[in-house]
């Protein structure tokens, strides 16, 4: 007779016991081995050994089975009989030793340990002689967990998990579960009540609408090495970055991963970008969302394939010479029931204080930022990304909320700091640290802050106090200009100011000039549907925006469906408007932009200083026109592309124009040409410095209506004396 009460028996039954290993499983007791195991329903239980010898076992209660043997056990199976059925031969879940070790607690406890998604989740392992999967949660609200999934019927009180002691971290290996499983957590609240979860760390999911996690392990061998040689030894701030931003599930509706990498190749080659950015690709139930209402961090979304599938496109892309950049969302997270709210019946990955915990505008949670786990949660997360799946970059979403405590809030809705300020300090600490770990992690990456308000150094580095990101979104620039080039060109004039705006700020921090998703939707219209005038005026002003983006200083992002000029606001419900590129002046927009990338690409006074004032200087002429904004840029080595645009509706013929080199100007861009489906007004390819004695260098040009040129001095050329040719 066993010497265990009643009621612990019939709690390790139900699964509702914190440490079932101390029941269950082989225990020696003096010269004897106690061997526990849990069958409900069964007709007899025995016990194999490793050697042969079978070990009887008898009822003590609530289905729990206990016998003996003298001497040690290592290994063992258990073996049950049903009335009417077969036996059922199985390992023990309960005879094996943890598979989380203690330096890995005590880093989750700090933490400080960067490597989570290796020791939580679920992880395909050999362990005590035997194939199977270790089970890890962080669920330190929790009286009891059991994991419950399609290899145990849905029933978990067969499989209740140990804590870990005081981490909060709850472990259980299960022999015989393989790769494909579905699984979910069961967690006892304090509160009494069972919670089902799916896992937080889970690394694949069933595809939505299903939500239960999937046991899966990577079999991919990358080809990328020499990519990311040269990644580590690259600065990209002074590098060529055009970014095509893409909504995966409809850039073209219905492809896979797997699918979609020659396509997306072909294209974005095609297209000259250096770049991809992709909308949130983690896992997520609402399509709708766009993908930033994360519910899986860690789980590619299997809309489009499984984990390996991802590696392999973006494996693909780089040894294409094409960097992926993925969306990234720490800023909140949303209240399925299934997912991370109230995770274990309490708030724990959301701060509990709704005035810091919730996002009401977006009917989200927003993450405890000063818990060291949560933290640590969402640190790893980002290294998860580079590390698992070579990612070259991090757009981080919805930076400003995270910044301030009373975003979107009004008075008496937020609580100040400890200093009576309005920043979140440990959202602050958070972005901070994981800006700075990615860095020395991962040298070459970018992470690039969505951020909206004038907050003070976000590109600056962490040992200055800035927030270590390597780049921010100029959403500055984006509103002014567009705004600007909404007016009707005849009303221009008066509001020059809206693009000079941005020369002020320029190079206060690292930026990103974003067109992006968020500019094609909610009743904005596509970009090409803002422009003023008729069908080719639209078009006209369109190249010549892009031309502007593409030769202002800062990094470039379009939006999918811009470069050929979609006409309709994108909806992700549908793919993009393909057709119009069968109208040849839509066509001729396409090629347009392909020509904009390469000769960004082949000038480097376009991109080797991005961030640096003294390489730019507005230029201008003896009669100042307010439709024409002129300047240079320069490169370390004394190379000068000048960028003029005229954005008046009419050509302007002898514009004189001051240059800062006299000599041959090559005009390699003209937004205006002829190929492009523009006018043809220009410089014959080919723009005179006259030198001046005591003045700059001065220029007659011809700028073409609502368009932009680009010209490069060539120092080796030589202006021809009237009589030559």
């Amino acid at each position: 007779m066993t010497s265990l009460d009643a009621s612990l028996l019939e709690a390790v039954a139900s699964g509702s016991y914190h440490d079932p290993h101390s029941v269950l499983g082989a225990h020696l007791d003096g010269t004897r081995t106690v061997i526990r195991a849990q069958r409900p329903l069964a007709t007899a239980v025995r016990a194999v050994l490793i050697d042969g010898t079978d070990v009887p076992l008898a009822h003590e209660g609530s289905g729990i089975w206990e016998g003996s043997y003298v001497g040690p056990v290592t290994a063992y199976r258990v073996i049950a009989s049903y009335e009417g059925g077969p036996d059922w031969e199985a390992d023990d879940p309960y005879r094996h030793s943890p598979t989380i070790g203690e330096l890995d607690l005590h880093l989750i406890r700090e933490g400080r340990h960067e490597e989570l998604w290796r020791v939580l989740g679920a992880h395909v392992r050999e362990h005590g002689g035997t194939q199977g999967t270790s089970f890890t949660v962080w669920a330190p609200n929790a009286r009891a967990v059991r994991v419950l999934g399609d290899f145990n019927g849905w029933y978990g009180n067969n499989h209740a998990m140990r804590s870990m002691g005081g981490t909060g971290v709850w472990e259980l290996f299960v022999p015989g579960v393989a790769a494909g499983a579905a699984y979910k957590f069961e967690l006892l609240s304090r509160h009494g009540g069972w919670v089902t979860k799916a896992d937080p760390m889970a690394r694949f999911a069933e595809v939505p609408p299903a939500t239960a996690s999937v046991v899966t392990e990577s079999a991919y061998a990358w080809a990328d090495g020499g990519w990311m040689s040269r990644r580590a030894k690259s600065t990209p701030v002074s590098e060529p970055m055009s970014v095509y931003e893409v909504h995966l599930a409809s850039w073209r509706p219905g492809l896979s991963y797997r699918d979609a990498a020659d396509q997306l190749i072909d294209y974005v080659a095609g297209q000259g970008f250096t770049h991809i950015e992709f909308l949130p690709l983690a896992e997520h139930p609402f399509g709708g969302s766009w993908g930033y209402q994360v519910t899986g961090y860690f789980a590619p979304t299997s809309r489009f394939g499984q984990p390996d599938d991802l590696r392999y496109l973006i494996d693909r892309l780089h040894q294409a010479g094409i960097g992926v950049i993925m969306d990234w969302v720490p800023g909140h997270f949303p209240k399925d029931s299934f997912a991370l709210a109230r995770f274990d019946g309490d708030p724990l990955y959301e701060h509990p204080d709704p005035r810091r915990g919730e996002h009401r505008d977006w009917g989200t949670y927003i993450f405890d930022y000063g818990r060291n786990e949560v933290r640590n949660f969402l640190v790893a997360n980002a290294l998860y990304w580079f590390e698992e799946f070579h990612v070259d970059g991090l757009r981080v979403d919805a930076v400003a909320s995270m910044l301030y405590l009373d975003y979107s809030r009004e008075e008496g809705e937020w609580v100040p700091n400890i200093h009576g300020g309005r920043e979140n300090l440990e959202a602050i600490h958070f972005l901070q640290e994981v800006n700075a770990t990615a860095y020395k992690r991962y040298p070459g990456i970018v992470m690039i802050a969505e951020e909206s308000t004038s907050f003070p150094g976000v590109t600056a580095p962490t040992s200055r106090g800035g927030l270590g990101f390597g780049f921010k979104w100029n959403m500055g620039w984006m509103n002014d200009t567009l705004q600007y080039f909404a007016r009707d060109p005849m009303y221009r004039s008066h509001h020059e100011g809206e693009l000079s705006f941005s020369f002020v700020y320029a190079f206060s921090e690292n930026f990103v000039l974003p067109i992006s998703h968020d500019e094609v939707v909610h009743g904005k219209g596509s970009l090409f549907s803002r422009m003023p005038g008729d069908h080719w005026q639209k078009l006209a002003n369109l190249r010549a925006f892009l031309a502007y983006q593409w030769g202002h200083p800062g990094k470039q992002l379009l939006f999918m469906g811009q470069e050929f000029g979609q006409l309709s606001e994108w909806a992700e419900g549908r793919g993009l408007d393909w057709w119009i590129l069968d109208q040849p002046s839509h066509a001729q927009l396409h090629g347009f932009v392909g020509v904009l990338n390469r000769t960004y690409k082949e000038h480097s006074a376009l991109w080797a200083r991005d961030s640096d004032g003294a390489a730019f200087s507005r230029i201008g002429g003896p009669v100042w026109n307010p439709n024409v904004v002129a300047f240079t840029r320069r490169d370390w080595h004394g190379n000068t592309v000048a960028v003029i645009g005229n954005f008046s509706g009419v050509p302007v013929h002898g514009f004189e124009l001051d240059l800062p080199e006299a000599g041959v100007w090559h005009e390699v861009l003209n937004s205006d040409a002829q190929e492009y489906g523009g006018s043809g007004v220009g410089n014959m390819g080919v723009v005179y410095a006259h030198e001046r004695e005591k003045d700059s260098p001065r220029a007659s040009l011809v700028l073409p209506p609502l368009g932009v040129l680009w010209l490069r001095h060539d120092p080796e050329a030589h202006i021809p004396s009237p009589t030559q040719g």
